[in-house]
């Protein structure tokens, strides 16, 4: 298998990731201009201790919150014959598989990097797809993996942990009657918190879409088949639909892993989803099609 990168897409990850980065060092430039005490070194050592959980223990955590089980070779052995051969064609090694009981059909993968991976799905995903649709969603999660994408998005959500603390921490310190000496230079940081905490939340949420596009388009190279991940995409989404709110409220915890949301209602906006929308990656997967035929 070939791994082509599509250029404009990196392009888009890695302006995002730019952006996120000036953001941060302006950010902390305000911090330190304001504070050159050692005190903001507390929220950035706070910062790097909670990114190193999500990152070491993300597969442990995830897998808790939804109830998904590890599961053996004897127990699901044409699944395991599936990853196992989808592996293969990425180029990673086996990881572990596990299946959530869940009315949700839906698939993820997490854990910090190829070595140390989980890919899981539901049960009911395993009835609604066909092999070819459900080989194409579990490639899209083996291209998480391949792509490094928690790695990503653990970095990339570094300066919104600082910011949300800061913000909290203002917050509470204010209701209990703290922040009296330096009150305007505690207003002018908890005013720039806010807008660092907003900027980097959207640029955070642009960085999720652009690595779906490229798990969709992973997909397809790794199969060959676009055709059966839009297939599947569209049978998920029309079934989810029908879900009960009940379920899907129980699994929305995990909507940011999530091949395609448990939403209980429509998106407001586009700008505030994880996902891009399915329209625009059926467009997507349909140019890697053209190119794939050598269009």
């Amino acid at each position: 298998m070939e791994w082509k990168r599509d250029w404009g897409l990196t392009t888009r990850v890695w302006l995002t990731g730019l952006l996120l980065l000036l953001l941060y060092l302006v950010f902390m430039t305000i911090l330190f201009v304001l504070f050159p005490s050692a005190s903001i070194w507390l929220f950035v050592i706070l910062a790097v201790g909670m990114g190193l959980v999500q990152y070491f223990f993300s597969d442990k955590m995830v897998l808790w919150s939804t109830g998904a089980r590890v599961i053996e070779e004897d127990e699901y052995p044409e699944l395991h014959l599936i990853v196992e051969k989808l592996s293969k064609e990425a180029g990673l090694p086996l990881p572990k598989i596990a299946i959530m009981q869940s009315p949700v059909p839906n698939a993820f993968a997490t854990g910090r990097n190829p070595k140390h991976a989980v890919v899981a799905c539901t049960d009911s995903i395993m009835r609604l797809l066909t092999r070819e649709e459900l080989e194409a969603v579990l490639a899209h999660e083996l291209s998480h993996v391949k792509n490094r994408d928690i790695l990503t998005m653990t970095m990339a959500s570094f300066i919104a942990m600082i910011a949300s603390m800061i913000m909290q921490s203002y917050f509470f310190s204010a209701l209990f009657g703290g922040r009296n000496r330096e009150g305007g230079s505690w207003i002018i940081v908890w005013i720039v918190s806010i807008i660092v905490y907003a900027i980097s939340t959207l640029l955070i949420l642009a960085l999720s879409r652009y690595r779906e596009f490229a798990a969709d388009r992973g997909s397809a190279l790794i199969t060959r088949n676009p055709r059966a991940l839009i297939s599947a995409l569209n049978k998920i989404s029309g079934r989810m639909d029908i879900v009960p709110i009940e379920a899907k409220a129980k699994v929305e915890g995990a909507n940011a892993f999530f091949i395609i949301p448990a939403l209980s209602g429509n998106t407001i906006m586009e700008l505030f989803s994880t996902h891009p929308t399915l329209e625009k990656r059926i467009v997507n997967l349909e140019k890697v099609e053209a190119e794939l035929r050598g269009y």
